[in-house]
């Protein structure tokens, strides 16, 4: 049983206020530094109704920091796992980029760090990293920190610990995203969550994310 003593970090997103402007997407690779290939949060887009009348909606997808994460199970070096905040986090020593957890999750939330660069593109681009998780990795072969390993959202938790909200809630142009403590029912998130507009993703697969999406 989970201790309601500790936060457990959720986020609610109001698709009512997300404009689909991919700030909290170009946010997130800049205070990651994540190579090409891959984005921790992406916005999702899909074509509504019919001609004339057809509209765009936009679905941002963070990792959804599952309270029982199909990702956790089938790794076969326990490389990720789920910390005591809520958060699903992978151990970079210790994964071996097999990338089962990427076809577990049903979210597609998970990359594999292949090892690409914006170097090509951008003079110095390697010369500015940013450690994954707050911990810096070393060299990997030719390659730095993560290179061989699958990589995810975390909520930033680096920001957690020095006590700031994920990079993409503070950028948020539409204030659409929420962020806070689910076991604080005194708390914003929670009680947007607890709220009949509220729904969850997928909710039929038991996993139990810690995202939620306002109607």
């Amino acid at each position: 049983m989970e201790d309601s003593s500790r936060p457990h970090w959720g986020m609610v997103i109001d698709l009512a206020k997300c404009v689909g402007c991919d700030s909290c997407t170009v946010a997130c690779k800049a205070e990651n530094r994540t190579p090409p290939g891959i984005t921790y949060n992406v916005v999702l887009e899909r074509e509504t109704g019919a001609y004339p009348n057809v509209r765009l909606e936009a679905l941002p997808r963070p990792c959804m920091q599952c309270e029982n994460p199909p990702c956790v199970s089938v790794c076969p070096v326990q490389a990720t796992y789920k910390g005591d905040d809520g958060i699903v986090v992978i151990d970079a020593d210790r994964c071996i980029g097999c990338k089962y957890c990427i076809a577990a999750c049903p979210y597609g939330a998970r990359s594999a760090d292949e090892g690409s660069s914006y170097g090509v593109e951008m003079q110095a681009a390697d010369q500015v990293t940013a450690p994954e998780y707050g911990v810096e990795r070393g060299a990997r072969g030719k390659y730095v920190g993560t290179y061989g390993t699958v990589r995810k959202c975390t909520f930033c938790a680096h920001r957690l610990a020095w006590g700031e909200a994920p990079a993409c809630c503070e950028t948020c142009i539409g204030d659409a995203r929420y962020f806070g403590d689910l076991n604080d029912p005194e708390s914003k998130v929670a009680q947007l969550a607890a709220s009949p507009r509220a729904f969850r993703l997928r909710e039929e697969l038991g996993t139990n994310p810690s995202v939620y999406y306002l109607k």
